[in-house]
């Protein structure tokens, strides 16, 4: 086990006191507006993830199940949230923003987004992405389970091209994210299953590949880069899709980058993806890696009538 300094460790205790300072966690409310702290986070996931229960906001916020009901429920009172019940368990529900929600949710995610940049523009050079891995690194490491050895590391790989099984893995992982979206049923993985299917013998050639999160050989996150359907030296970007427990960990944007990489090596003048509307966590993603809203429309491919979304990016030159 590694020993560090007393000085380093009061140094890092300090440098986190300070955080919490300068993001305004001491005061009664934060993030420019009338919510708790608590309120504020639990506003960012239902967010960022539409169709989160109860329970999983519980487990990511670390609050007790009571305190969880508390404050959904007055969040709901507020006309913030509300609940829908799961198509595939009629017990569950899941949380998604209201319009009142929406506007609420990214009031909070500028006042975010503008305190980041203010910061980061202050620091020169490649320090920007250092504080950034090392910031990944040390809340990874926060969230480890107490018993675990210092020189633990996450069992996860990143693996190019076909890995055995990856169809059925993605397929699963995509009716699980997105079902309460396009509906419970076979239609949708269906649709997804037959697309892949098509592609996979293709995956092989220069202007076609996939990138996969490997945990003990299945697949938990994927993207894939299509360069022949969409013909026009256009790529296609698709079935980007991460395991839950997967997320906040920095490998959403690992699998992007290296099909952005592959991309504008290859000299593909754009790149085209489809998704659906409401997957905020996706778009803010996207967004900031060049992609910007191209079309809006409703679609019916999936078995329901859904919100499809059509965003572009451009080669940078």
């Amino acid at each position: 086990m590694s020993q560090h300094s007393p000085s380093l460790v009061n140094d890092i205790r300090a440098a986190s006191r300070h955080l919490v300072r300068e993001f305004g966690f001491l005061d009664k409310t934060i993030a420019g507006t009338d919510l708790s702290g608590s309120g504020v986070h639990a506003m960012m996931e239902i967010g960022l993830n539409p169709g989160i229960t109860a329970k999983e906001i519980s487990t990511r916020l670390k609050l007790e199940k009571s305190t969880i009901s508390r404050l959904l429920k007055s969040l709901e009172t507020r006309g913030e949230i509300m609940q829908t019940r799961s198509d595939s368990d009629g017990r569950s529900f899941g949380l998604t923003l209201t319009e009142t929600g929406k506007a609420t949710f990214a009031k909070i995610d500028n006042f975010g987004d503008a305190l980041a940049r203010r910061a980061l523009n202050r620091i020169n050079g490649d320090k920007a992405q250092e504080i950034c891995d090392a910031m990944s690194a040390y809340a990874e490491a926060l969230a480890m389970p107490q018993e675990a050895p210092a020189d633990y590391q996450p069992q996860f790989t990143v693996a190019e091209g076909y890995q055995t099984g990856m169809i059925g893995d993605i397929v699963g992982m995509h009716a699980r994210t997105h079902g309460h979206i396009v509906g419970m049923g076979p239609t949708f993985e269906s649709v997804v299953a037959n697309a892949m299917a098509e592609f996979m013998p293709r995956i092989g050639k220069p202007m076609n590949n996939s990138w996969s999160v490997l945990e003990n050989g299945a697949v938990i996150g994927s993207i894939t880069i299509d360069g022949e359907d969409l013909g026009n030296n256009i790529a296609h970007l698709r079935w980007f899709i991460l395991s839950e427990r997967l997320r906040g960990k920095g490998l959403g944007k690992v699998l992007l980058q290296k099909a952005l990489e592959h991309s504008d090596a290859l000299g593909f003048d754009e790149i085209h993806l489809w998704t659906l509307k409401g997957l905020e966590a996706a778009r803010v993603l996207y967004e900031r890696n060049g992609f910007t809203l191209a079309e809006e429309y409703v679609g019916d491919q999936w078995g329901k009538a859904v919100m499809e979304q059509k965003f572009i990016r451009i080669r940078p030159k």
